[in-house]
């Protein structure tokens, strides 16, 4: 899987903390516990640019819904571990997006994950992007996501 680099002001930085209840009988991370890692690192990542979810519903009754995950585990975490989890988006699309996130441990990669979210509105069909969250998730100048035309 590849990760792209882009500015440190593009990538978004979140920290986790493992708990026992992200843990297996091993004290390892129960894999599933990953996603949803990534999944408080992409809401938050969202609020500090601006594209809050619950004003991205209530403005113009859309949401994301993931369409796609894929993740490589490089090596485990464990209980207590503090993590931090890095997010950027990569690529704008008319009716989603594609996330790229990579969860760490001092400095260690220890999970990349991609994730395509789709815009849907409330019948569950592909809606655009809002303007206000399309130039949230889209910075510039510098180097940032790719734009494409297809969903």
């Amino acid at each position: 899987m590849r990760i792209d680099s882009h500015s440190a002001a593009s990538r978004h930085r979140f920290p986790v903390r493992v708990y026992f209840e992200d843990t297996d009988a091993g004290g390892i991370v129960y894999y599933a516990n990953y996603f949803k890692f990534a999944e408080r690192a992409r809401t938050e990542m969202m609020r500090a640019a601006g594209a809050e979810h619950a004003a991205m519903m209530r403005e113009s009754g859309t949401m994301f819904a993931v369409r796609r995950c894929e993740a490589d585990f490089l090596a485990p975490a464990r209980l207590d571990d503090a993590l931090e989890v890095e997010t950027a988006i990569v690529e704008l699309g008319r009716a989603s997006l594609w996330a790229e996130q990579i969860v760490r441990r001092d400095g260690q990669d220890l999970a990349r994950l991609r994730v395509r979210l789709a815009c849907i509105g409330a019948d569950g069909r592909p809606a655009a992007l809002p303007k206000r969250v399309r130039a949230a998730l889209d910075p510039a100048p510098g180097p940032g996501p790719q734009r494409k035309e297809r969903h």
